[in-house]
């Protein structure tokens, strides 16, 4: 049995509406989820079954919905999950770095997104990215870089450069060039 704790506020999101969310992740996962409303979530089943759905209950934790969530039991896909609290103290902070993340009308968020191929979630302390492990480093990169206090525009052109540079490593990979 494995027990992830995530926050209290979230435990509806894990079991959507009549459970309806709960018993798809059960189904899928092939594993029992126990929710209890404190965030202690008990995940049974059978030993790789419960290492995967760990990280989907920790992911819908952490802000995404059950869908995105359930994308990390696909071969290459990774969670990482950024605590601001490792890069600034005080709760001013945080609000401002997570407000650069995001951007003006989600911009920055979004351009990450697309460049890096992820999904970002903007939560509490943390920033949480679900993607493959081709694109990771990228997405972290460009999240830790704002985090840092690079100007936006750098960082756009520095994920524009990396995206080519993945189409054509794809292209070189897929073609045997």
């Amino acid at each position: 049995m494995q027990v992830v704790k995530i926050p209290t506020e979230r435990v509806s999101s894990l079991c959507g509406k009549d459970n309806s969310s709960l018993e798809m992740l059960m189904r899928i996962c092939k594993v029992t989820i126990i929710p209890d409303p404190d965030g202690e979530i008990e995940i049974e089943g059978e030993a790789v079954d419960e290492f995967f759905a760990k990280d989907v209950v920790k992911a819908i934790g952490r802000g995404f919905d059950p869908n995105t969530a359930l994308k990390l039991l696909k071969d290459n896909y990774v969670l990482k999950i950024i605590n601001l609290r490792e890069f600034v103290h005080s709760r001013d902070s945080i609000s401002r770095i997570k407000s650069r993340i995001i951007g003006t009308e989600g911009k920055t968020k979004k351009i990450i997104e697309a460049d890096a191929e992820c999904d970002l979630s903007i939560y509490g302390h943390t920033v949480g990215i679900i993607s493959t492990l081709e694109t990771i480093d990228l997405a972290v990169s460009a999240v830790v870089k704002l985090i840092e206090g690079a100007n936006h525009s750098g960082v756009y052109s520095y994920l524009e450069k990396a995206r080519r540079r993945l189409k054509e490593d794809r292209l070189k990979g897929h073609y045997g060039a």
